[in-house]
């Protein structure tokens, strides 16, 4: 059984990651793709995790997302180690506490934009107006109130990455993990999605965002780089971007409206 702690460790942890190892067995080889990993992530932070491919991090990632297991090593997250959960006990840890925002979307093809927040609701036992209340709120939230009944493809990129982003905070999530949000956006669009991350880390969600651009880690507060497995730098970032401030400054991009 999961016992849920609701509040966070006294050290303010929401995660805890202690000698963290991954390996991968391919026939007789073994591929470590984690190696000795160790951090902890406060409450409140908005966290860039970077490094070049085969570096780990998505690697990483998936564990943090409960979507894989580690080899060895201790992952607690908001007060439950989550390490030796069976399938059904991680697929509730990710429905309760992990928020997910990835590169491609992942939307419904065939299914509204208010229907596409609604999915993780469907898993808890709420009424259907309740869902449809607090997906019409994400959906506020992100700023796409008036575009509840568009399907994807009547959707520009951007709106559809808010629509994702709607969906990971339709069950007030823990932590919000966006793999690469920006990747699929022209620059402005990527500067609105940061602009849209920053407001939710104001209002106390915590973040941890993969990317590897540069420009798009300058908005988060803290850098984690990986190389090999391992943990290269841990840094505060002290000339933090506002995306607010930033967008002022780059040419608008006509949407059509549809």
């Amino acid at each position: 059984m999961i016992t849920d702690a609701n509040t966070i460790h006294k050290n303010g942890n929401l995660i805890e990651i202690e000698s963290l190892f991954k390996i991968y067995k391919t026939g007789d080889f073994e591929v470590h793709a984690l190696r000795g990993i160790t951090l902890s992530v406060k409450e409140g932070e908005f966290v860039a995790i970077m490094g070049a491919s085969g570096s780990g991090k998505s690697t990483f990632m998936n564990i943090l997302g409960c979507l894989d297991k580690p080899t060895k090593g201790k992952y607690v997250l908001d007060g439950i180690e989550v390490g030796g959960l069976n399938r059904d006990q991680l697929a509730a840890i990710r429905n309760k506490k992990i928020g997910f925002v990835f590169q491609g979307f992942n939307l419904l093809s065939r299914t509204s934009a208010l229907e596409n927040v609604e999915l993780p609701l469907f898993y808890c036992n709420i009424s259907q107006k309740l869902r449809k209340e607090k997906a019409l709120e994400a959906l506020r939230i992100v700023g796409l109130a008036d575009r509840i009944h568009h399907y994807p493809n009547q959707l520009s990129g951007g709106q559809q990455q808010r629509v994702a982003i709607a969906r990971a905070l339709v069950n007030n999530p823990s932590i919000i993990l966006a793999d690469e949000p920006t990747g699929n956006l022209d620059s402005r669009t990527s500067v609105e999605v940061m602009e849209i991350f920053q407001k939710l880390n104001e209002e106390g969600k915590t973040i941890v965002l993969v990317t590897h651009e540069p420009d798009i880690a300058g908005f988060t507060k803290r850098h984690i780089v990986f190389r090999d497995g391992k943990i290269r730098s841990d840094s505060l970032n002290k000339e933090i971007k506002i995306a607010s401030e930033v967008i002022k400054y780059l040419p608008k991009i006509d949407e059509e409206e549809n």
